[in-house]
């Protein structure tokens, strides 16, 4: 009894010194680090991809803009923007994502002369 006493006894003082003694704080692994970088990497990939496209809509919106619609030379749009006219003689610019912002005729202001 003494001898299965004492195993006990050990083993409990065992388990209790082991917890005493582990680690308490959380070290990042390599993996979390490859993780959290590849992440970032993502973030910065599809925030520039994101810059691209728009501006390529943009770019591709005027240019078909120049070719199908007229171009209203005296007028200018709320910041300064180029007037397209299209088919149904609605007034338009292009924003920075490629799409058409139509624009009553009372918010144009005239060109600046340069």
């Amino acid at each position: 009894m003494k001898k299965l006493f004492k195993t006990t006894l050990f083993a409990a003082v065992l388990f209790a010194a082991s917890s005493a003694f582990a680690q308490t704080n959380q070290d990042t692994t390599l993996g979390q680090k490859v993780g959290s970088t590849a992440k970032k990497g993502w973030k910065a990939t599809k925030k520039t991809a994101s810059k691209v496209g728009n501006k390529t809509a943009e770019v591709a919106s005027k240019g078909a803009s120049a070719v199908a619609d007229k171009k209203y030379d005296g007028k200018v749009g709320p910041q300064g923007q180029t007037i397209y006219i299209d088919k149904n003689s609605a007034y338009y610019y292009v924003n920075k994502k490629g799409h058409h912002v139509y624009v009553p005729k009372a918010q144009l202001v005239d060109k600046p002369a340069n």
